[in-house]
């Protein structure tokens, strides 16, 4: 019943149940009994708190497994493992409770549970054997132990598996050592000859344990990222190519890579076709996780690239299938407009552009459209305006007189969803008091491609409990920080309905922020 890791209300329980079983060893009469049924009584109400707490951090990790499903829902569903180990075993200590206790014409009167006789013929048959029930107590411990620590997988939350191994140890080879020095069964030394009042209160204890083991598997995995599970079958071929269209005659260059490309990742057999021909050893070189192909890039036209990469994995054969296709050109007949960073163009932003004409100068070359404008050479900028999308024409004038104008159309896409941030951070964060206290929100875009500077007016504030309150600016205010005294260790504080703006174009509305959950850790 003991961890390296207790929070201060769990060592404080575990001190008085130590107490209280030394008063009772000294004998000092009906009112032991009694501090066991009060303390027996305080842990089933911390109990009831604990699932409350357990069940919102459940759900605070299903709502980001929703919002980001790549990242938690692998660790949403480890989670939800735990969880039902935990309701069955809970579910268990409390039927055999209540088995204790159904004979009691009055449940609260502890100095008449001084008597050991409901367990001692439960659990054991005499001469150091157990009954069936007994059995089953211990198998009970030991399943749910071994159970939960394989569903935190090998490589993660070692911490959290230490403490739970240690926290539902019964004994090496199931003894434990008595204070004579005697090794006697766990079940015995815990058991054997209390009176039902202390037993009971034990078993209690038990279940106050597996809500703090849960409790420590929902904090480390809101706390902790898991690792992509490094499998060949999760991975697709990509075509890796210097430039997208080749002149006739030239080399293609290109290389077909994973979405890993370190030196481990080198395929055991190649078999590659190139429009329906099988590639030689010598059309292609390996280079760490790359396949570089050497050949000609073909007549003008698509050309296919299709096969296989195989693999050698546990020692089996797997095979990733290829699939991917290139262009070959003659010579340059159009524009060739690319945004720089995407392949759409984001209201409220200054979209960067490239606009050339293979072999016409930049000078050379006029484009137009709404809210385009031109900065140097190749470069534009794009601020688009109204509507869904937009077109760029490109025109100019080849060596030979040759005109060529092309018209190319971009998406326009709004900026996307910010994320709140409390210290730079977002989601789910963890950090103590003080440091809340005095830590900015912000915003954030994640995997945007614009650096944009984002500003905060204002944002809400709620600990659990305490009424949501309106704070101005990016900083808890006086009310804010009195709510926040009231708060305790392990509350997951909110702040939420951000207003954020982007810095130099406060015209802009962004999109709702998301909020963030702050664990306190002290």
């Amino acid at each position: 019943m003991a961890g390296n890791n207790l929070s201060p209300r769990q060592k404080m329980i575990n001190l008085m149940y130590l107490v209280f079983i030394a008063m009772l060893a000294i004998n000092m009469g009906k009112e032991v009994l009694s501090a066991f049924g009060t303390l027996n009584e305080k842990l089933e109400a911390s109990n009831v708190k604990a699932t409350e707490d357990n069940t919102a951090a459940l759900n605070g990790l299903a709502q980001m497994a929703e919002e980001k499903p790549d990242r938690y829902r692998p660790i949403l569903e480890k989670a939800g493992e735990v969880k039902e180990l935990s309701a069955d075993y809970y579910n268990y200590l409390e039927e055999l409770k209540n088995e204790m206790t159904e004979n009691l014409n009055d449940k609260r009167d502890y100095e008449k549970m001084d008597q050991a006789t409901f367990l001692d013929n439960k659990f054991f048959r005499g001469g150091g054997r157990y009954t069936d029930e007994g059995q089953e107590f211990i198998d009970r411990i030991n399943t749910y132990r071994e159970a939960v620590i394989t569903a935190l997988g090998e490589e993660n939350f070692n911490e959290v598996k230490s403490s739970v191994a240690e926290r539902f140890s019964t004994g090496e080879d199931g003894k434990v050592e008595n204070r004579e020095g005697v090794k006697i069964d766990w079940l015995n030394y815990n058991f054997e000859g209390f009176p039902l009042v202390a037993s009971l209160t034990k078993i209690t204890q038990m279940q106050a344990d597996i809500k703090t083991t849960e409790s420590d598997v929902f904090s480390a995995m809101l706390g902790e990222e898991l690792s992509s599970e490094v499998s060949m079958t999760n991975y697709s071929t990509l075509l890796e190519q210097p430039k997208s269209a080749y002149y006739q005659g030239e080399t293609f260059d290109g290389a077909i890579v994973l979405g890993r490309t370190d030196a481990t990742t080198k395929p055991h057999e190649v078999e590659l076709f190139l429009d329906g021909q099988k590639l030689s050893e010598g059309d292609y070189s390996l280079d760490g996780g790359k396949v570089r192909l050497n050949v000609s890039a073909g007549s003008p036209g698509d050309h296919k690239l299709e096969g296989k990469l195989i693999f050698m994995q546990d020692e089996e054969m797997l095979e990733v299938p290829v699939s991917a296709a290139f262009a070959t050109i003659s010579k340059p007949n159009a524009a060739v407009i690319s945004a720089d960073k995407m392949n759409v163009v984001y209201r409220g932003v200054s979209n960067p552009i490239t606009i050339s004409i293979p072999g016409i100068p930049d000078n050379k070359v006029s484009a137009s459209a709404t809210g385009l404008s031109r900065v140097s050479g190749s470069k534009y900028t794009m601020r688009p305006g109204g509507g869904r999308t937009v077109n760029i024409t490109a025109s100019g004038a080849l060596p030979d007189g040759q005109r060529i104008s092309t018209t190319t159309e971009f998406r326009i896409k709004d900026v996307p969803r910010p994320s709140g941030t409390i210290r730079g951070e977002s989601g789910e964060v963890s950090m103590p008091r003080s440091s809340l206290e005095v830590s900015t929100v912000g915003a954030l875009l994640e995997d945007f491609d614009f650096d944009l500077n984002l500003g905060i007016r204002g944002f809400k504030f709620k600990v659990p409990g305490q009424p949501t309150i309106s704070v101005s600016g990016n900083k808890l205010d006086g009310a804010a920080r009195n709510a926040l005294k009231r708060a305790r260790r392990g509350d997951a504080v909110q702040v939420f309905d951000i207003e954020a703006y982007i810095v130099g174009n406060t015209g802009y509305k962004l999109k709702k922020v998301s909020p963030v959950v702050i664990q306190l850790t002290n």
